[in-house]
């Protein structure tokens, strides 16, 4: 016995067609074209023809619907490695892909509305407040970072930088490294981090190479954490250490090149 559906307007050709695989209740992969396209056609039987622009949409889907039909009471063509084509494969495809969009548009219009409900007040809060900083413990900036960790990754990157080393050319003779003052590392690593945010241990060190250089860059960044300026922290056990700024702290008000001069 034939299904007998009595169908809303639609927006479209496409949304006509999902309507009837719903109201019919097949599988969309799998869609009965002889009964899907005889619903489709007393549709747009019945349809309002004053409006030719949306018409025209509904009988060109009629058309393809029908070329479709044809197609499926023909023998099956096979494609180049010998798998039947099926006719209905693009049609279903662009069906999925209109579903895809049409639940999307519910869920925007949904949380749309939840928006709606939603209020905010502007920023009341006293310019003495926000100037307010608490005083930095060092122990929580360090967290469970221990000395021990820094000391592995410090190994690590020496490792590195050792293995680098071109066991030829190194023969050919000593090269002195320039003298490195830590008052100009911890203005280095500081702006460093005004600038960056956030960044690996490891990428800092790697920045300048040689020994004494890294070194002293491993000094700075302990002396900027005493300060207050930056903060590190490990996601994982034998991980690379991430250092990033303080949120607030003002780097500017540490005069570091005066209080660390003469220091190297």
């Amino acid at each position: 016995m034939e299904l007998t559906v009595a169908l809303p307007v639609y927006d479209g050709p496409l949304d006509l067609l999902l309507g009837l695989i719903e109201k019919n209740k097949v599988n969309i992969f799998d869609i009965p074209i002889v009964t899907i396209t005889d619903q489709y056609l007393d549709y747009v039987r019945q349809m309002d023809r004053e409006d030719l622009s949306v018409m025209s949409e509904f009988m060109v889907m009629a058309a393809e619907l029908i070329a479709i039909k044809c197609k499926m009471l023909l023998p099956a063509e096979v494609d180049e490695e010998g798998e039947e084509i099926d006719p209905r494969a693009d049609l279903v495809a662009r069906l999925i892909e209109y579903k895809t969009y049409k639940y999307m548009s519910y869920e925007l219009k949904d949380r749309m509305k939840e928006a709606e409900k939603s209020f905010y007040k502007p920023d009341t809060t006293p310019p003495e407040v926000k100037k307010f900083r608490p005083a930095v413990d060092p122990a929580d900036l360090i967290g469970d970072l221990t000395l021990k960790k820094l000391h592995e990754v410090f190994n690590a990157v020496v490792r590195r930088q050792a293995d680098r080393v071109d066991p030829i050319r190194s023969s050919f003779g000593t090269i002195k490294q320039e003298e490195v003052r830590l008052s100009e590392r911890l203005v280095f690593v500081a702006d460093y981090a005004k600038e960056h945010g956030r960044f690996s241990f490891s990428d800092l060190l790697m920045k300048r190479r040689g020994r004494i250089n890294m070194i002293v860059t491993f000094l700075a960044v302990l002396e900027l954490m005493k300060y207050g300026i930056i903060e590190a922290s490990q996601e994982e056990i034998a991980g690379d250490i991430l250092i990033q700024a303080v949120e607030g702290a003002d780097m500017d008000s540490v005069d570091i090149e005066s209080d660390f001069e003469g220091a190297s």
